[in-house]
């Protein structure tokens, strides 16, 4: 680490649990967001600006007007763009040092997988079913931690599904099935500065898993209701017959087929 780096990222350094070895530990780490909307934008900000040394992101939408309300990555001017190029400007304008992989294309099959095993942790940043299970499967063959963020209306929720970790829980133990039209935020709505808090909480929970500091959600299911001030920690357990994670299922975990976001 060198004296510029010592004095950008001070504040982290400061803090006894992270030091310098801890800083260390995130300059050299990589980190892969799926999904570059109301959640991705607040968590690929703060890893970048967290001195993330490699940042791998994932989208294949383009910034619409509408997105401007809640996605804070992008900007008026980036409009009609790529999300991925518009997102590593800002990155960049954040932290010119942090290395930017940008993936504008929806990730299937071994692709999706062989990305998730470049990482250190993954962030899961997407708003549709579909994506979701994909991604988590990914990880789940991978052995690399899923953080997992979603939000709607007022409420939302962060878990952290970590394969290394004897008998944790995977993202189809949550959610055995879905239904992607109740996630849809161009038909539900949802409130911008809640996105923010889900996707700024997933970027943290990744810093922790990357240092050992402290205990993440892993296990647990962190839920927001925003609009009543409500926050409520709720344990979670694996299923015995979960087709990802439970013991007969790891012995043949077969691959996703994609990965993407919707346009939200």
């Amino acid at each position: 680490m060198n004296d510029d780096e010592l004095l950008r990222f001070s504040r982290h350094i400061m803090l006894p649990e992270i030091d310098v070895a801890g800083q260390q530990k995130l300059l050299d780490a990589t980190v892969m967001v799926i999904g570059l909307g109301g959640l991705g934008s607040p968590a690929t900000m703060y890893l970048a600006a967290a001195g993330i040394g490699h940042l791998i992101i994932c989208d294949h939408d383009h910034v619409d007007v509408t997105n401007l309300q809640r996605q804070i990555v992008h900007t008026e001017t980036t409009v009609g763009e790529l999300k991925t190029r518009s997102a590593a400007s800002t990155l960049k304008g954040l932290n010119p040092n942090a290395r930017i992989t940008e993936i504008n294309e929806k990730l299937t099959d071994q692709a999706l997988l062989a990305q998730i095993r470049q990482a250190d942790v993954v962030l899961d940043a997407t708003d549709n079913f579909k994506s979701r299970y994909a991604i988590n499967d990914a990880c789940w063959r991978a052995g690399v931690p899923l953080v997992s963020g979603a939000a709607i209306r007022w409420e939302g929720q962060v878990a952290v599904f970590d394969p290394t970790v004897p008998d944790a829980p995977c993202y189809r133990c949550l959610h055995e099935r879905g239904d992607d039209q109740a996630l849809n935020c161009s038909e539900n709505g949802v409130m911008g500065p809640l996105v923010g808090i889900i996707g700024t909480w997933q970027a943290l929970e990744a810093i922790k898993l990357l240092t050992g500091v402290g205990e993440t959600l892993t296990g647990f299911v962190l839920y927001i209701d925003s609009k009543h001030n409500d926050w409520r920690k709720l344990k979670l357990t694996r299923r015995e017959n979960c087709p990802t994670c439970s013991d007969l299922a790891r012995t043949r975990l077969p691959v996703p087929h994609s990965a993407g976001p919707s346009p939200d």
